[in-house]
């Protein structure tokens, strides 16, 4: 039940991912309609037996105001997935501003990259340049879609559909 479910606006445009619970919930009370099942799970009651969902289409279209990803500490390191942008080490890793703060730089997400302590530490207090490190990926700020793609896993390529990473989006009546 540590699954996560995509959630479809009405007009079928991905706005976020919630739990098995609560995607349960809304299909239960008619709030939204199960437009993907997942493979092989169930929800079992004392007398009757659901599927999970695993895409969910809203009832009503919801108005989402769009305020970005949150810049954090979590979410940059995401965006970076989980490696140092300079050697790609996954182990005790911290966040590096290009441009060091004490020469001006911003808390930014294009001045913000995960790096490993050791790179870190030799960077210091210059730019990447100056240290003679090259970066893997030039730090941007992600979008909802990149960073609803970080979910996608085995047991739910279901989603690539809807978040535009192969093939056109399916109407309700071809989900049935």
């Amino acid at each position: 039940m540590k699954d996560k479910v995509l959630i479809l606006n009405q007009d079928f445009s991905a706005i976020a991912i919630c739990s098995v619970q609560r995607a349960f919930l809304l299909v239960y009370l008619d709030k939204a309609e199960m437009i993907s099942k997942a493979d092989g799970h169930f929800l079992h009651t004392v007398s009757t037996v659901y599927p999970i969902p695993s895409v969910i289409r809203l009832q009503r279209y919801v108005r989402v105001p769009y305020y970005g990803i949150a810049l954090s500490r979590h979410n940059v390191m995401r965006r970076d997935n989980y490696s140092c942008q300079y050697c790609g080490a996954v182990k005790n890793l911290t966040l590096d501003h290009l441009l060091p703060r004490s020469r001006g730089g911003e808390t930014a997400w294009q001045n913000l990259v995960t790096a490993c302590s050791r790179c870190n530490s030799r960077k210091g207090d210059r730019t990447p340049e100056e240290a003679g490190l090259k970066l893997k990926n030039q730090p941007r700020r992600p979008s909802l879609l990149n960073f609803l793609q970080l979910h996608l896993t085995p047991s739910n390529q279901d989603w690539s559909v809807y978040l535009g990473l192969k093939g056109e989006k399916m109407s309700s009546t071809d989900a049935s």
